[in-house]
């Protein structure tokens, strides 16, 4: 059984490759289902805690899938760009982004504030460009 794909929510494709260049149009942590990972509901009231940590991984778990899918992976990643919603989550963005990328060899990365995203329950966003030779 093939596994179910997340479809862009706009007339864009989720990657685009230019020459040995790839890029990766901004991802969250949006499942084929339009749940969102990282939406903990923490009493009976439905409050929510919006897991940084959480979104971030699944973010670039995302990511690598959408670079697979072109025969490419996170290991390719020359650039990064990531949108936050609040710059207080940056620690437990960072953290969960460092299990992914190594300081010393991993790729750019620029990292900005931002009002809002497509939906409330995103705290992050991230777009990559990546090298691969075809």
């Amino acid at each position: 059984m093939q596994e179910k794909k997340v479809t862009p929510r706009g007339a864009y494709p989720h990657t685009k490759r230019v020459g040995d260049f790839i890029f990766v149009s901004g991802t969250s942590s949006r499942r084929p289902d339009n749940s969102i990972a990282g939406v903990d509901i923490i009493d009976e009231m439905g409050t929510k805690h919006l897991n940084i940590r959480t979104q971030t991984r699944e973010v670039l778990k995302n990511i690598d899938k959408n670079l697979q899918s072109v025969g490419a992976s996170l290991a390719d990643v020359v650039d990064v760009t990531s949108f936050l919603v609040n710059m207080n989550d940056f620690a437990g963005y960072n953290e969960a982004y460092g299990e992914f990328f190594d300081k010393e060899t991993g790729p750019t990365r620029t990292t900005v504030a931002v009002h809002q995203l497509p939906h409330p329950d995103l705290v992050v966003e991230i777009k990559v460009v990546a090298y691969k030779k075809q």
